[in-house]
């Protein structure tokens, strides 16, 4: 975790989107889903993205992707 945000790096090139595309891959693997169940939703060409994430609930998704499920912060809105 870094602030409210997940750091995943990619080594990927950040450049005709190939960078996103490695981040979808890593998330949809990781998660179990189909790449196509990951999307970009805002920041495709900046440093912080947005993703939005179907086929799996928020809790079930941050405990796969996290190392650490002490971590998970809940939102109550």
């Amino acid at each position: 975790m870094h602030g409210d945000a997940l750091r995943i790096r990619v080594a990927a090139p950040p450049v005709e989107g190939v960078a996103n595309e490695a981040i979808r891959r890593f998330v949809a693997d990781s998660l179990g889903i189909s790449i196509s169940d990951v999307s970009v939703v805002s920041g495709a060409t900046g440093r912080r993205k947005r993703l939005s994430v179907s086929g799996v609930d928020r809790m079930s998704a941050m405990s796969r992707l996290l190392p650490d499920p002490d971590l998970i912060v809940t939102r109550t809105s």
